[in-house]
């Protein structure tokens, strides 16, 4: 499932969902110091006592640590349990207790921006052994600070000056496939896209206007393959930048595209590396990250400063990247295809149900799910109906779907929310037969 598929969902979701966020602690980092200790112990605590009951601890999502004060409540937002894959409108992933620790540790002491910015990109360029890196808000803040770099270099004026530069629109090359909603983060520098098909294609457009060509990972579709991408775009001097954002697992898709000859790779750091949701990843060529950070925070008024990054996000970036190049991936997979298991086994007590491990092929969120299935004339009921039942009911469970089956997305979810998913789709199923 990519990314154009997710947002074609998101009209399924009604308007009351605007209050949804996540079932993480509800502490804030700044309230939260003491809690740090708190969360890497309950983490512990939590994941050793869930084996027997297939939440396994590779899974890895810990129950939240006690609390003194209800935010949730005070401010009247639902608590959500996601059920389904990493959305930004769901809050992204939950933050391992190392990142919470790095934030909130970090969180009583100032520190000059322009350095902590390079000492944490170079850390991370060594751990993804790349050139240069840099932490942004996000992969489409990233997006846009690789035009930027691409079209004003480290050129004073033309940071100052951009997106309002004189002459003709900077070009950007894109195969027409690869068209999304998230391309606006280019021509927000004021750049113009160019829809190309094939490498014919690609190869004649082009111009002395083009700065940038952009790859879309998880595109449906590729006219041009990412080598030949590469290739054409290394034969006329252009730089290339791949969207990755929702990319990993595997771990080895960090390090998979900068060996082809991407320029530069971007990933979101809040979905499945679940380090803060609002950080992102950019890495690649020196030159181009050292321009990247001339357009952005924080400088005072390039086109990025108003995407910023707080120290807190880039100590719980890096602490989320290392975690996840260091965990054990194999134990963690194993985890979420007993975690689908345990579910599966569960439903199946049902009469007519029928459950099946389904692994999305990737690029984009390329793990293991339940889908289930029923027969309708048992259980009088759609997956679309169970879905909106679920999303309605409380806790509110949000679930995906696969076709015309309904889809629980086990990798995001605590182990103490398995038993609730699992009694929760048992009670909307028996209520309609």
């Amino acid at each position: 499932m990519n990314r154009r598929d997710i947002l074609k969902r998101i009209s399924f979701l009604p308007l009351a969902a605007t209050g949804i966020a996540s079932i993480a602690a509800p502490k804030d980092s700044a309230e939260n110091h003491a809690a740090g200790n708190a969360a890497n112990n309950n983490a512990a605590n939590n994941n050793a006592a869930a084996g027997n009951t297939g939440n396994n601890a590779a899974a890895g999502n810990a129950a939240p640590p006690a609390v003194t004060r209800d935010l949730f409540a005070e401010l009247g937002v639902r608590r959500v349990i996601n059920a389904d894959v990493t959305m930004t409108f769901l809050s992204g992933s939950l933050m391992l207790p190392e990142v919470l620790e790095a934030i909130n540790s970090t969180s009583h002491d100032f520190a000059n921006m322009f350095e902590l910015q390079d000492k944490i990109g170079a850390k991370i360029a060594e751990m993804l052994k790349v050139e240069g890196a840099m932490v942004t808000s996000g992969a489409a803040c990233a997006i846009l600070l690789s035009t930027a770099a691409c079209i004003t270099g480290t050129d004073k004026d033309k940071i100052k000056n951009i997106p309002n530069l004189p002459g003709p629109r900077p070009e950007v090359i894109m195969q027409k496939s690869h068209r999304y909603l998230f391309d606006q983060a280019v021509t927000t520098t004021g750049a113009t896209i160019v829809e190309v098909e094939g490498p014919d294609g690609m190869a004649n457009a082009f111009t002395p206007q083009t700065v940038m060509a952009l790859f879309f990972n998880a595109a449906e579709k590729h006219s041009v393959t990412h080598e030949d991408f590469v290739a054409i775009a290394k034969k006329h001097n252009i730089p290339t930048l791949l969207d990755a954002a929702a990319d990993v697992p595997p771990v080895e898709n960090l390090f998979k595209y900068q060996k082809i000859g991407f320029d530069l790779v971007t990933f979101s750091g809040g979905k499945m590396i679940r380090g803060p949701q609002s950080a992102g990843l950019l890495f690649g060529r020196k030159d181009l990250i050292e321009a990247a950070k001339l357009n952005h925070s924080p400088h005072e008024a390039p086109i990025g400063r108003p995407m910023k990054v707080n120290k807190e996000e880039m100590f719980g970036m890096y602490a989320a990247l290392r975690s996840y190049i260091d965990r054990d991936h194999r134990k963690e997979w194993d985890g979420w295809l007993e975690r689908a298991n345990h579910i599966g086994s569960r439903l199946n007590a049902l009469p007519t149900i029928k459950t099946e491990v389904w692994i999305n092929p990737g690029p984009a969120n390329a793990f293991p799910n339940l889908l289930v299935d029923w027969d309708q004339n048992h259980f009088k009921i759609t997956p679309k109906d169970v879905r909106k039942a679920l999303q309605d009911g409380t806790p509110s469970i949000v679930t995906g779907a696969h076709g015309d089956k309904l889809l629980i997305g086990v990798v995001l979810l605590r182990p103490d929310q398995v038993d609730i998913v699992i009694q929760k789709v048992k009670e909307v199923l028996t209520h309609a037969v």
